[in-house]
């Protein structure tokens, strides 16, 4: 009687190590596109890719960097793009799509046009790929957009290192309070910590918001108070700016520019 088979192994995961030992098993840590360098982004993803899919990556890389020219009406890297979740598996498809845009040193023109054009994983690919590829604000539309949307996969890539170096207090302040609204967690939200100290303005909000819940009859989250805990009320003082007032009002209705 044979024995069990074996489950068969994610499009580009590496092989389980052979008896000698000579292939190694993939790292454990997962890959996080948006803050990782990314030199050891291309070491860890090479690792991590059994042979066929690393020979694809490595030849997709190569065409971005070197013939970014076109298949009919398309750039052959943006082929690429949609092929890395079936050639690299879904698990390592963001940061395969990460290294391509930078390989074809993507512009703000090329990632607009991908995220538009693109599937939700490749909107997702370019949120990631923004704090390697546009040093200034210029495409705040796309975290915008993304914030706008309930899927949770695109917030939790547009709350990354981009949103914390160039969203104003206002947008972020809704950012952080859209990742309550869909159950993201806000451990993604980079820099939180620093961006919500003493920031008296989102305490208000906050508190806003877990009374309705309560008031509803629903569990407040609990990263709501994880975040309050960041924020030390105590020595906060709200900012009394129109637009913050603003803020607070719009937290009271968050879907009202979703739909």
């Amino acid at each position: 009687m044979s024995g069990p088979e074996a489950a068969p192994r994610p499009p580009g995961a590496s092989a389980a190590p052979a008896a000698d030992g000579t292939t190694p098993a993939a790292p454990a840590t997962p890959l996080h596109p948006a803050v990782t360098p990314l030199a050891e982004l291309h070491r860890s993803l090479s690792a991590r890719l059994d042979t066929a899919a690393r020979a694809w990556l490595d030849q997709a890389l190569d065409e971005a960097a070197g013939r970014p020219g076109t298949h009919g009406p398309i750039s052959v890297w943006e082929l690429r793009l949609a092929e890395a979740g079936r050639r690299c598996g879904p698990a390592h498809a963001d940061a395969a799509r990460v290294l391509i845009l930078h390989a074809a040193r993507a512009d703000l023109e090329a990632l607009t046009r991908v995220y538009h054009q693109g599937t939700a994983d490749e909107r997702r690919a370019v949120l990631h790929a923004l704090p390697h590829l546009v040093p200034g604000p210029e495409a705040r539309p796309l975290l915008e957009d993304a914030l706008r949307t309930n899927d949770t996969r695109l917030v939790s890539a547009a709350v990354g290192p981009y949103c914390a170096r160039h969203l104003d207090a206002h947008a972020w302040r809704h950012a952080v309070l859209k990742c309550l609204f869909t159950g993201v967690d806000v451990d993604r939200v980079t820099d939180l910590p620093r961006r919500a100290r003493g920031d008296g303005e989102l305490a208000r909000m906050l508190g806003d918001y877990a009374d309705e819940r309560t008031a509803a009859g629903r569990p407040v989250p609990e990263d709501l108070h994880r975040v309050q805990a960041l924020i030390r009320p105590e020595s906060a003082t709200p900012t009394p700016a129109t637009d913050d007032h603003r803020d607070a009002r719009d937290a009271r209705h968050p879907h009202g520019k979703e739909s």
